[in-house]
C-alpha cells in the first residue's frame, strides 16, 4: 500500500525572532531597535503575520496526509521523499532556498505578507492553500518547471541552484581561474575577476539582471522556463598573464562552462547559500550549465 502524502512546511526565523534570540526579551529588543531609528511593533507585526500564515496552511493539510516542518538553516540536514509536496511560506527567496535540496517534488508558494514581496515564486495566499495542495497531489497538476544551473567538479561533486550559481574567492577577494567552453580547452582564458556568475531565467529577476543591466552588449536574458543560462564575470582586469576577452556568454542546453582554478582556494554556492558551498582547490575544474532536474512550481 502507497503512502499518504506528506506536506513539508518550509519556513524561515522571522526577524523578530532573531532579535529575542540575541536580546533575551522583547524589552531589549525594543530598545535595540529605538537606538536605530525602528519600532519593535513593525517587525513583531510582521512576526505574527508569518506565524498566522503558516498554522493557516498548516490546517489546510488534509487530515489523511502526513506533515513535517523544516526551517531554512536545517534544509541541507532534512531527507525530502520522492511523495513528498512541498509548501513553501514566505518570500520568494526561500524558493530558491529550498530547490537545491528537491528532485521534481511538486513546490507551492504561499506569500505571508501580500505586497511586500515580488510574488515571482511565492505566487498563492494562505488561503488557497487547501486547494492548491490537492492539486499538487493529483496526477494532471499544472506546474511551471523552472530552469535550474548545475555545476560538477571534475571528482563528481554537484551544486544546484534556481537563481545563480557564484564562483569566486572566500570573502569576495580576487580569484584566479581560467574560462573557456568545455569542449574547446584551447581556447581558454586565464582571468583575475571579482568572481564568475551563472544564472537562470529566475535569477534575471535578481542578481543577474542586475550585472546584465549595466553592460550595454550583454546577452539577452532567458525566461524562467528558457532551457539557457546566462553567464557574466564580474570587474575581470587585465595584466600581462590576465586577460578580458571571455567577460559574459550564454549557454544553451547542451553546453558547458568550464573554470580552472588557479588559487590556493575557490568556492562555488547557489543561491547565496555560502554555508552549503564547494571547495575548490589549485587546478580543480568545474563545468557549469543547465541542470537536467527542474524546479517544478504549482501553478
Amino acid at each position: 500500500m502507497s503512502l499518504a502524502p506528506r506536506a513539508v512546511l518550509v519556513h524561515r526565523s522571522s526577524e523578530y525572532e532573531e532579535l529575542l534570540a540575541r536580546h533575551g526579551t522583547h524589552g531589549q529588543a525594543a530598545f535595540f531597535l529605538s537606538s536605530r531609528g525602528r519600532d519593535i511593533r513593525e517587525v513583531a507585526d510582521r512576526h505574527h503575520r508569518a506565524a498566522r500564515a503558516l498554522a493557516d496552511v498548516a490546517a489546510a493539510v488534509p487530515v489523511t496526509w502526513r506533515q513535517a516542518r523544516v526551517e531554512r538553516r536545517d534544509l541541507d540536514r532534512f531527507l525530502f521523499a520522492t511523495q513528498d509536496v512541498v509548501v513553501v511560506v514566505g518570500q520568494d527567496g526561500l524558493v530558491a532556498n529550498a530547490a537545491k535540496y528537491l528532485a521534481g517534488q511538486p513546490v507551492v508558494g504561499i506569500d505571508p505578507e501580500p505586497g511586500r514581496n515580488p510574488g515571482v515564486l511565492v505566487r498563492h495566499r494562505p488561503s488557497s492553500a487547501a486547494a492548491l495542495l490537492a492539486a499538487a497531489a493529483s496526477p494532471g497538476c499544472t506546474v511551471e518547471d523552472l530552469t535550474m544551473v548545475e555545476a560538477l567538479t571534475d571528482d563528481r561533486e554537484r551544486l544546484l541552484a534556481l537563481n545563480e550559481i557564484y564562483l569566486g574567492a572566500p570573502g569576495h577577494q580576487t580569484a584566479r581561474y581560467r574560462i573557456g567552453p568545455d569542449d574547446d580547452a584551447a581556447t581558454a582564458e586565464a582571468q583575475a575577476s571579482s568572481g564568475v556568475l551563472v544564472g537562470t531565467g529566475t535569477g534575471a529577476t535578481g542578481w543577474l539582471g542586475s550585472l546584465g543591466r549595466v553592460r550595454a552588449d550583454a546577452p539577452a536574458l532567458p525566461a524562467r522556463t528558457d532551457r539557457r543560462l546566462v553567464w557574466f564575470v564580474r570587474e575581470a582586469w587585465a595584466s600581462p598573464v590576465t586577460g578580458t576577452a571571455q567577460v559574459d556568454g550564454e549557454l544553451c542546453r547542451s553546453q558547458r562552462l568550464r573554470i580552472t582554478v588557479e588559487s590556493d582556494r575557490l568556492v562555488a554556492f547557489g543561491d547565496g547559500m555560502e554555508g552549503d558551498a564547494l571547495d575548490l582547490t589549485w587546478g580543480q575544474s568545474v563545468r557549469v550549465g543547465v541542470s537536467d532536474t527542474a524546479l517544478r512550481l504549482v501553478d
